[in-house]
């Protein structure tokens, strides 16, 4: 059984310890919404595109990401991504460098990013934006952060996993998701399916209700064909490893054995020891996800061992429907262009009121004097 950070009755029809907990999600999510409602402390001379996700754990706001950034590459575009950096010990904001840094400093999804296009860690999302802009950046992609409010984002795209969907329909610590549904959909300006399992029909009919475009995606492994024949030995610490496996079977992957671990998980050295003995009492040849590779990169001799001797399964994101890239990529650049003029009139009104303010203190002193 696959081990995994979230508990195996989130993603099941809700039950009795589902029920039980079902007052302290309650407060959890009304906390959480609170939060999500607070005004933006700032806002950053670029556009802005969030990518996010309903609920804990991995949806495939990565390869999403990704997707994006290439395409807003294709359309002149400079993109940058922005991280809160999950699992480092560095709180930024820094540009992320692949030959300094490894996930224990700035976490593994950011170093996946950054083998591609400028990125930034920061718990501070709005300096963190900052400094993507101050490097040249064009267009912000945040890698997570729907829930966060601090940062004003001109486009919030939310990604769903559609064989986890939204789980038992709780919020935290009852079910996986991060506020009631209810409260994150105003939130957002379009939601993406990705796959075609029935999960995903929930938030589909969800989402319709709130007026809310849908998407539809699909990731696709690359160069599936290297797998077809060979006995392999897959290990993953990724939300669902067993979505992983099923991708090797399904490119003619011989699975001799698996062995999952828990999201973003710190490979051990015994556990590394015990990886590359089996593979080779069992003459199969390692396989991993790029999201576990990276992690192993710069973590210590054993680490990289096991990097040199596994072989990596990427997978790509593709949209179901011809431009549906690049008009969410328009929308967040025509977004932006209203924000700016919002914040433009603001900032003039406020100088007019500043102005005003001045020449009555003027007049006030002129009369007492």
């Amino acid at each position: 059984m696959a081990v995994s950070e979230t508990p195996p009755f989130w993603f099941e029809e809700p039950g009795l310890k589902a029920w039980l907990m079902a007052p302290l999600s309650l407060a959890y999510s009304r906390a959480a919404a609170l939060a999500m409602r607070a005004k933006p402390a700032g806002s950053v001379p670029v556009p802005v595109l969030c990518i996010g996700n309903f609920v804990t754990g991995g949806g495939g706001k990565t390869p999403t990401a990704l997707a994006l950034a290439k395409t807003a590459v294709a359309m002149g575009l400079a993109p940058g991504f922005l991280s809160r950096g999950y699992g480092g010990r560095i709180s930024g904001p820094e540009r992320v460098d692949t030959k300094k840094h490894n996930s224990g400093d700035v976490g593994d999804e950011p170093l996946l990013l950054a083998r591609t296009r400028p990125t930034v860690i920061s718990a501070d999302r709005v300096a963190g934006a900052k400094l993507l802009a101050e490097i040249g950046c064009d267009l912000v992609i945040m890698d997570d952060g729907f829930q966060n409010p601090r940062l004003t984002k001109d486009y919030a795209l939310v990604v769903v996993d559609s064989k986890r969907g939204i789980g038992n329909g709780f919020a935290m610590p009852a079910g996986p998701l991060r506020v009631r549904i209810a409260d994150q959909l105003p939130f957002a300006d379009a939601v993406l399916i990705i796959g075609d399992e029935p999960a995903g029909e929930k938030v589909v009919r969800l989402a319709a209700r709130s007026g809310k475009p849908v998407h539809h995606a699909r990731t696709r492994m690359i160069n599936a064909q290297r797998w077809r024949g060979k006995s392999l030995l897959a290990y993953s610490g990724i939300a669902d490893p067993q979505k992983f496996f099923d991708s090797l079977v399904s490119a003619g992957g011989q699975l001799a054995m698996v062995r999952s671990f828990p999201d973003h998980h710190p490979f051990t050295r015994s556990e590394i020891t015990e990886l590359l003995d089996r593979a080779r009492l069992m003459k199969a040849e390692l396989v991993t996800t790029a999201k576990d590779y990276v992690r192993l990169i710069g973590s210590g001799e054993a680490h990289e061992r096991l990097a040199r001797e596994s072989l990596v399964a990427s997978i790509e994101l593709a949209f179901s429907d011809d431009g549906t890239d690049e008009r969410i990529i328009r929308e967040t650049l025509a977004r932006f262009e209203q924000r700016r003029l919002r914040e433009e009139k603001a900032a003039s009104a406020e100088r007019a009121e500043s102005r005003k303010a001045d020449r009555a203190k003027q007049k006030a002193r002129e009369k007492i004097a």
